[in-house]
This record gives structure tokens, sequence and C-alpha cells, in this order.
């Protein structure tokens, strides 16, 4: 699982970078969404990378919750 945090506004920003963003489902700076760790993810961030933080997700808050 990874953590991502949205550090820089997407005001101003390229287009397919603010719905590269709105994809990764981060809304509000400061905000944190986890993902599970992709190919599509991993592309996704890079592209973005210099708007985003990046971390490994060991938080239990980050763990999907039994069914």
């Amino acid at each position: 699982m990874l953590k991502i945090t949205l550090v820089k506004s997407t005001i101003g920003a390229i287009p397919k970078h603010r719905r590269t963003i709105e994809a990764l489902g981060l809304r509000k700076l400061n905000r944190s969404v986890c993902k599970q760790d992709s190919d599509g993810i991993r592309g996704m961030l890079r592209q973005v990378s210099h708007m985003v933080r990046v971390e490994d997700c060991t938080d239990d808050c980050c763990r999907e919750a039994p069914k």
C-alpha cells in the first residue's frame, strides 16, 4: 500500500495533471489517500511527482476493514 499526500496546489497546473490528481482521489491540499501499489498507480505518481509525497502505508487507517 502507498500513502499519497497532495502537497502542492493544482491551481495553475497542466489540465492533464489536475485530472491525474483527481483520479488518484486527492481533492484538498495536505489530504492523503492509500492506494494499492501497481504499475498504473506508479505511472500516475511519476507524472505528478512534483505535487505529491509518497510513503509506504503501514497505518491501521489505510488497511481495508474486514467484511
